[in-house]
């Protein structure tokens, strides 16, 4: 059944593929969404869903991409978007099976961290230390996930270093959200009533 815990980290894992969409295709995105989805890998401490990524503001964006998803003006983009999500998802299972690849990726987030609280968590090399992480555990898992956009932005360290860290604060959320009892047959299943518990945040949100 469908909760609102279940939604938190789901707004989480669609705000990072459409970060990731934004960066592959036009170099920029948004900053306070960027720094909400990093900010979620290195919260190894949380007192709440929401407190993951800094309350819901943080995952804003996110529930917006939820509330409107797969409408008729967003579809092409919408279907890139839910491509990385589920090929996140399914790597996350080969991830599970794989314990020496999974210590490799919490120890990378541990040194990530500590870099960070020296140099803030958007420096340059902190994101490059976060898109290594990825690339020395999750990106040896196939089928890897093929990120679609400018080759201007895809060639370029300073932009892919970013879409990879997206890409395991892609995988940070999908994992909680499983925690949390997501599964990939809600988005297929129980669409309309994920949609709606998205669009019912998104509103306590803009009340607060």
């Amino acid at each position: 059944m469908i909760e609102r815990q279940n939604i938190i980290p789901l707004a989480g894992m669609f705000q990072a593929a459409y970060l990731i969409h934004d960066i592959a295709n036009k170099g920029n995105c948004n900053q306070q969404a960027f720094e909400a989805s990093i900010s979620s890998i290195l919260k190894t401490k949380w007192s709440s869903t929401e407190d993951v990524y800094g309350g819901l503001g943080g995952i804003q964006f996110g529930l917006e991409l939820v509330s409107d998803l797969f409408t008729k003006e967003n579809k092409n983009r919408d279907m890139e978007i839910a491509r990385y999500v589920l090929g996140i998802v399914y790597l996350e299972k080969k991830l599970r099976k794989r314990p020496e690849l999974d210590n490799k990726l919490m120890a990378g987030i541990e040194r990530a961290s500590a870099q960070a609280e020296s140099f803030g968590i958007l420096h340059e090399n902190v994101i490059a230390n976060l898109a290594d992480v990825y690339a020395e555990s999750i990106s040896v898992i196939e089928p890897k996930i093929m990120v679609a956009g400018n080759p201007t932005y895809l060639t370029d360290s300073y932009y892919s270093n970013k879409i990879r860290a997206l890409l395991l604060a892609l995988m940070r959320s999908t994992i909680l959200w499983l925690q949390k009892g997501g599964s990939r047959w809600h988005l297929i299943l129980q669409r309309k009533k994920v949609i709606t518990l998205a669009k019912s945040i998104r509103n306590e949100l803009e009340l607060a």
